[in-house]
């Protein structure tokens, strides 16, 4: 097996598919192809524009559907593409928090940082951000996530070369070998989805219309909706009475400088109730009874209780 003879045929090709996939959500990582077009450059300088525009093209095709996907159909694009692309629910309250604190300027880095890439196109659509802005952020982003991965196939080509060269004398060996990483990456994603959702398994949920029944006799509650600002700002509907706070804010804050309320319910807007769990975590080790409004604040609106704007 011959590859740079198969690179040099269909590299391009291999190279759009890869990009394309990975970023519609498939857990196929498109970087080892990107180095390889780097690699391939070395004797063809043409070659890495030729594979960076591919890229970027591939990336802005897929990145736009996920766009208008959460531009028009919301936050329930973002539970799919977790399921989707096996990555941990809390990936989706990362891609919050880094938009709460960096704006459009998360599309720059969302490539470099895995469980994000996918999420943060949706949730930029989901948040409102005009086209024009997200494709000026987004396209600066994947130039510099496609660009350096040819560019370090460039500087390593010769140990890249050994390493591919050794790959092809393997024959069918080596499709073995590739294989079984992928098959081992992808399994480590499963892995992780189900380590991250045994660790919060024991923290008690509560259904909408107990949290309704508790709220209407008048029980001595605290109900805190842990909705990233930017994202509770976007989506502007929350539980009456409920008191917002980041998750930033729980894990400094004094907890009884608020409230002295007997029971604290925790809510939010991600997949399996991600961030809503991880703030009952906090507060759990900090000796507070603690339940999670489960389907959060989507949960509560389906069950047809009544919402309050700011």
């Amino acid at each position: 097996m011959d590859i740079f003879a198969l690179f040099a045929h269909y590299g391009l090709l291999a190279l759009f598919v890869c990009v394309l996939v990975e970023q519609m959500g498939m857990p196929i990582p498109a970087l080892p192809v990107i180095v390889v077009a780097g690699v391939a450059s070395a004797s063809n300088p043409i070659f890495a524009l030729q594979a960076l525009l591919v890229a970027c093209v591939a990336s802005t095709i897929s990145d736009s559907i996920w766009f208008y996907s959460g531009k028009y159909f919301g936050r329930k694009v973002l539970g799919l593409l977790c399921r989707i692309s096996i990555s941990p629910d809390t990936c989706v309250r990362q891609s919050e928090l880094n938009f709460a604190r960096r704006g459009a300027a998360t599309l720059v880095m969302a490539k470099f940082i895995p469980g994000v890439s996918m999420l943060a196109s949706p949730l930029a659509g989901a948040l409102g951000m005009k086209y024009g802005k997200f494709v000026l952020y987004n396209l600066t982003g994947i130039l510099l996530w496609a660009g350096s991965g040819i560019l370090f196939g460039l500087l390593f080509h010769e140990q890249a070369h050994q390493i591919l060269d050794y790959l092809s004398n393997l024959g069918s060996t080596a499709m073995y070998v590739l294989l079984s990483c992928v098959g081992l990456y992808i399994a480590y994603r499963m892995w992780r989805r189900w380590a991250t959702r045994r660790a919060l398994a024991h923290i008690p949920r509560l259904a909408p219309n107990e949290l309704f029944e508790l709220i209407t006799q008048g029980a001595d509650l605290l109900i805190l909706d842990v909705r990233a600002k930017v994202i509770a700002t976007a989506e502007s509907e929350h539980i009456p009475g409920a008191r917002r706070i980041e998750l930033t804010e729980i894990e400094t804050i004094s907890i009884e400088t608020i409230t002295s309320a007997s029971k604290i319910i925790t809510y939010c807007a991600c997949p399996n109730d991600a961030s809503a769990l991880k703030a009952a975590q906090l507060l759990i080790k900090r000796g507070h009874p603690i339940s999670v409004l489960k389907g959060g604040i989507d949960g509560w609106i389906k069950a047809g209780y009544a919402v309050a704007l700011p």
